[in-house]
């Protein structure tokens, strides 16, 4: 399995050196329907499809209560979500109002093991012209670093389970400004 990317070359008008670029983008990324899941894990388990979707539709309720009470959702497999802000910070506690939130926010933290799973897929580029004609095909040799999104640190897993990493540039985010209990 491999993430597919398309590097297509196309005429750049922004930024320092406009002309000519390969712009890469997701490649064969479409949604899948309800259904589809349904019958993938009614397979693997032996529980029916309705089964598996009336409990999918209730689960989906408790998280959306939960998360919308404060609390941090585990998500089978894949990590935790919560909601939070990115808020403005103030010297001043008479200053402090809803009006400095900025953005209300879902930040989904993913498990060790969902970023191992990332971090050794192989990146697939196939590189287009401005026509769409392949001119090359190339396979990532990467670290595989993946970035913590909501943090904006790298980190890497190496294969006993140990996370390294640190800051991949910019400003360190205070907490006070964050708002969400980080």
């Amino acid at each position: 399995m491999a993430i597919k990317v398309i590097a297509q070359r196309r005429e750049v008008k922004l930024g320092k050196n406009p002309g000519k670029k390969f712009v890469m983008r997701p490649d064969l990324y479409i949604p899948i329907q309800e259904k589809k899941v349904f019958a993938e894990a009614s397979t693997h388990s032996g529980i029916s499809a309705g089964v598996i979707k009336a409990a999918w539709d209730a689960a989906g309720e408790v998280l959306r209560t939960w998360a919308t009470e404060g609390h941090s959702i585990p998500l089978p497999g894949l990590g935790t979500m919560r909601f939070g802000v990115r808020s403005k910070a103030v010297e001043n506690l008479d200053d402090v109002k809803t009006s400095l939130i900025t953005v209300r926010r879902i930040i989904f933290t993913p498990n060790v093991d969902l970023k191992d799973e990332l971090k050794n897929t192989s990146i697939q580029i196939t590189c287009l012209d401005e026509e769409g004609n392949v001119l090359k095909r190339v396979t990532s040799g990467d670290s595989g670093t993946v970035e913590d999104d909501e943090t904006g640190d790298s980190t890497s897993t190496d294969n006993t389970g140990t996370q390294t990493g640190g800051n991949t540039g910019g400003t360190p985010t205070e907490p006070a400004e964050d708002g969400d209990g980080n």
